[in-house]
């Protein structure tokens, strides 16, 4: 009877201590915490105030053909 009690005195612990950890690690679910998110991630993929600003590469124009070297290949 004694490992009843002792077994059943376990179970209400980690009843109970699961319960603790399940409410303070649950998402908050309110329209404030769903805006307070969506800010966090827009700081996270903003770039850093400091950087200079990308700068715009050219892209190369093509080789007219009558200038391109010999591609090996039979026509």
């Amino acid at each position: 009877m004694q490992a009843l009690l002792f077994l059943a005195i376990v179970l209400v612990v980690c009843v109970i201590g699961c319960a603790i950890l399940y409410v303070q690690h649950r998402q908050p679910n309110t329209v404030e915490s769903g805006m307070d998110a969506f800010q966090r991630e827009m700081k996270a993929l903003a770039p850093p105030p400091d950087d200079p600003a990308p700068k715009l590469r050219m892209a190369k124009r093509p080789t007219p053909r009558s200038q391109r070297p010999p591609s090996g290949r039979a026509r």
